[in-house]
């Protein structure tokens, strides 16, 4: 001890944090789990507190870091290769398809206009044609941040919406590509015209060799490995460095290599497990740590006290704004989009995040771009992230989608196709404390649409049949088997119990129910809890990925029996979401209950949209030919959860649509409404998941801003 205070006593503290890398560390982690979460309170984006943070840490702050840390760079690296093959990871291929040649002509215009905009930015300041397109090309790429905006008013579907997301694919590729000529061009003693054609072939030949040999080595990598999904996360993660690597070999920026690596497997990943998992691990610390990397190399003095700063900062923002807003009303006027549509357009395409900043730090530390053009991008990326998701909030409210979707298919008719038994309602079991209301559930469901239920035991799988533990287990699960029979069976439904041995719970679950052709899976709440449930789920998260019907995952405070008030929120005015109504006249006519079907739309929508909205709801609820009506009300209100709280007090059972929390190119998770109200709810809740193959068109994006706090 008396050692440790003469260190202290005669070296400063930023020298002694420097000699032991774990103290910086634990300071890093402090930052990325508090400061978003103060920030997000006083309705400022996450990203913009960690950017603070490393502003204070650092040499314009209290110096306790310094940017050139070996830990610190590591981390950081680890970071900006993370966010650009999260980037390409997540951007929706399907959404591209959808509207290829309009996607095309609106990046063509959102990028061009942009790319020349900055171009000229540079030269006017007096940089160099290299610098100048590389600042150019920092306009012409953006970040969907909120998408999870156009999910909630359910305008995802709209053309104009469905071509700024596809457009995504071109900006994003083109401004890497252009940041990977630049800087190799800069490295380049003697440049000439042969030299710029030898490197563009080989980056074309790098790329074509990514795309299809990464694409065509995870598809077989995943078909062989099986449901082993540690094996699956090494071998993405491994893709992502060696892409890196092979970037850097023929004389391009690794970033290039992890943005192509991304886009490669993007269609092996597909949504499920093991992406989301590749997503929590950078979203929760590399990325972050890359944005408090950032905010330590600015240098406040410099900035505050620079004219030609203030001066470049003020003319890539108005810049950005204008070339940005001139390439939607060009696209309004060759594809005759709406007003609306076109400010819709807009605002997606301005926030510049994850491919701006990371190009950005690239040119920074290849001296291609001096430091005032970082300050004053990272300036920009401030004012966009909180521009854009703010217009968008105002100008997507009421966005028609297309009129002709059918409505889901009732879920007494699921899997007609494959089997013309009757509607069979899987039961998982485990829990003797939730057996009965479960089962009564379930049997309330058989019932009304002349099913049976498959109650299911899982013995846990041992090295050995013979082994003592997997003997305990089976008695176990006979013993809880027998118990769910008698009862089902005491309420009038036929049940034919199943005992499985199975190495997980939820491949076992999932499984069953695929050889029983079950039309539906009733289970038990879980709740998660530790950091293993929040890296690798728990067994409803395993069930819900890989099941190929609705799970039903329900929380019963009191009888299902009981039950005579049920609320079903809308978040999404589209046909697919409405299963949850179908669920709950199923329950309700068992019942002789009354539903209410609610929408909540922002407080600000006028009285002819609210009519709008009920008219176009009840339209979409007469689809599903319901024996009884549900009521339809439409609340508006600034707060969703909230405003669902509040409704949800005079009911017994509120049916949620199961939401996925979504994630954002460098991919910190945004809070989920869903996950809200299912912790604060005090009645009855039914979480009702879809199977994934009915989420394909959803798309799992927009980058760290809006979604920093949840993740962290």
């Amino acid at each position: 001890m008396e050692l440790i205070s003469q260190v202290l006593v005669l070296e400063p503290t930023s020298q002694v944090l420097g000699k032991e890398p774990i103290v910086p560390f634990a300071i890093l982690l402090v930052v990325i789990l508090v400061i978003p979460i103060m920030f997000e309170r006083l309705r400022l984006p996450g990203l913009v507190g960690l950017v603070f943070s490393g502003l204070v840490l650092g040499p314009s702050g209290w110096n306790l870091f310094q940017s050139d840390s070996p830990m610190i760079n590591l981390l950081s690296d680890i970071g900006l290769i993370y966010l650009l093959f999260v980037a390409g990871l997540e951007i929706d291929l399907e959404q591209f398809r959808r509207k290829t040649s309009r996607a095309f002509g609106f990046a063509s215009f959102t990028f061009c206009v942009p790319l020349v905009m900055g171009t000229l930015v540079g030269l006017i300041l007096g940089y160099g044609w290299n610098t100048s397109i590389l600042i150019g090309s920092l306009f012409a790429s953006y970040t969907l941040l909120a998408y999870p905006i156009i999910s909630r008013l359910g305008v995802v579907n709209n053309e104009a919406v469905t071509v700024t997301i596809g457009a995504t694919i071109f900006t994003n590729i083109g401004a890497v590509l252009i940041l990977a000529i630049c800087v190799a061009v800069s490295h380049t003693e003697a440049f000439s015209f042969a030299r710029l054609l030898t490197l563009s072939g080989w980056l074309i030949i790098y790329s074509v060799a990514v795309v299809t040999g990464f694409d065509w080595a995870g598809k077989e990598f995943f078909k062989r490995s099986g449901d082993d999904e540690g094996n699956k996360f090494l071998f993405v993660l491994l893709s992502v460095f060696l892409a890196a690597v092979g970037a850097q070999l023929i004389g391009v920026e690794k970033i290039v290599g992890a943005f192509l690596a991304g886009l490669a497997v993007n269609e092996a990943v597909g949504e499920g497990p093991v992406k989301e998992k590749v997503v929590f691990i950078g979203s929760v610390l590399f990325i972050p740590i890359f944005f408090v990397d950032l905010g330590l190399l600015i240098d406040l003095p410099v900035f505050v006290n620079n004219l030609n700063t203030l001066k470049l900062t003020l003319l890539i923002v108005v810049g950005l704004i204008i070339s940005k807003l001139i390439a939607a009303l060009l696209t309004k006027l060759v594809y005759r989009y709406k007003w609306q549509e076109m400010l819709t357009m807009w605002s997606l395409s301005l926030p510049q995040v994850g491919t701006t900043l990371a190009a950005t730090l690239v040119g920074y530390q290849a001296g291609l771009l001096p430091l005032e053009v970082l300050h004053s991008v990272i300036v920009l990326m401030l004012v966009t992230s909180t521009l854009g998701p703010l217009i968008t909030s105002r100008t997507a409210v009421g966005l028609n989608s297309p009129p002709d979707e059918d409505p889901a298919p009732p879920l007494a008719e699921e899997n007609t196709s494959e089997t013309d038994s009757a509607f069979t309602i899987v039961v998982p079991i485990y829990n003797p404390q939730t057996q009965q209301y479960l089962t009564e559930m379930a049997a309330l469901l058989a019932r009304q649409s002349e099913g049976k239920i498959i109650p299911l035991a899982i013995a846990t799988a041992a090295a050995h049949m013979d082994a003592p533990q997997l003997e305990a287990s089976l008695q176990r699960s006979e013993w809880l088997l027998n118990k769910a029979t008698k009862q089902s069976r005491a309420l009038g439904v036929a049940a034919e119990p199943v005992l499985r041995i199975d190495d997980a719970f939820a491949q076992g679950i999932s499984r069953a129910a695929r050889e029983q052709k079950a039309n539906l899976i009733v289970m038990g709440w879980g709740k998660r809890t530790g950091l293993r449930a929040r890296l690798f789920g728990n067994v409803i998260d395993g069930v819900l990925w890989a099941s190929h019907c609705p799970v039903a995952v329900t929380r019963l405070v009191q009888s299902p029996k009981k039950i005579q008030r049920i609320l079903v929120p809308i978040e999404n005015l589209t046909a697919p979401t409405l299963q949850p109504v179908q669920l709950a006249q199923m329950l309700a006519e068992a019942n002789q209950s009354h539903i209410t079907v609610l929408n909540v739309c922002d407080r600000r929508t006028s009285s002819s949209k609210i009519a709008w909205r009920r008219s176009h709801l009840s339209l979409l609820v007469s689809k599903l030919a319901l024996a009884n009506a549900p009521e339809i009300q439409i609340i508006a209100h600034e707060n969703v959860a909230q405003a669902i709280l509040q409704a949800a007090r005079l009911y017994d059972l509120v049916v949620l649509p199961f939401i996925r929390n979504r994630t954002s190119p460098g991919g910190l998770a945004i809070s989920d409404v869903t996950t809200q109200l299912a912790r604060q709810l005090t009645c009855s809740i039914i979480m009702l998941g879809e199977p994934q193959r009915t989420q394909s068109t959803n798309l799992i994006l927009s980058t760290t801003v809006n979604s920093i706090t949840s993740a962290v």
